[in-house]
């Protein structure tokens, strides 16, 4: 098994970067910055919430990857995060989802999709990228503005789903 392949009973949860889980502390609530000199090297702010969030999900059974079209660097974003006490089960970003999903396809893919890493749930910031869900066989959803309940949201949605596959894996 590779460090990619989870379980079968772990159910994957995938985040976009930018809008998702990297704000604006003009427009919402972040978490405080990394100290001097380490905020000079990742200026990201993270949503209010997000090392909670992770860990509470990992906690709860759930894989948590990143899904980004961003082309930051795979360990860019792993340092980052870890900074905070979070370590992603995955990561995808640009880059692996041209390598990987694009490859040679003639027709352009869209910029994301989960279902080819086994992803059960999407959080994106973009409509387009939740709406082609349906057309591409993947769960998205859309996490929009500031919302103090996000998190909350996002365990709730995320235990219907495993729910749903659960009940489908049985029958």
């Amino acid at each position: 098994m590779s460090k990619n392949d989870a379980p079968q009973n772990r159910m994957r949860v995938s985040f976009d970067l930018d809008e998702v889980l990297f704000v604006l502390p003009e427009t919402h609530k972040t978490e405080p910055e990394l100290i001097f000199p380490l905020n000079k090297i990742f200026r990201e702010r993270l949503r209010l919430g997000t090392p909670k969030l992770i860990n509470r999900m990992q906690e709860l059974g759930f894989d948590v990857w990143v899904y980004t079209s961003s082309f930051r660097s795979e360990s860019y974003i792993k340092w980052l995060f870890r900074f905070y006490g979070i370590r992603f089960n995955g990561i995808v970003n640009g880059t692996r989802h041209l390598k990987e999903v694009q490859r040679n396809n003639k027709t352009t893919l869209p910029q994301k999709l989960p279902n080819r890493y086994r992803i059960s749930l999407h959080i994106d910031d973009e409509s387009i990228v939740c709406s082609l869900g349906r057309q591409y066989g993947y769960r998205a959803y859309q996490l929009e503005a500031q919302d103090d309940d996000w998190a909350e949201k996002i365990i709730a949605r995320a235990e219907e789903i495993r729910t749903l596959e659960a009940e489908t894996y049985q029958n």
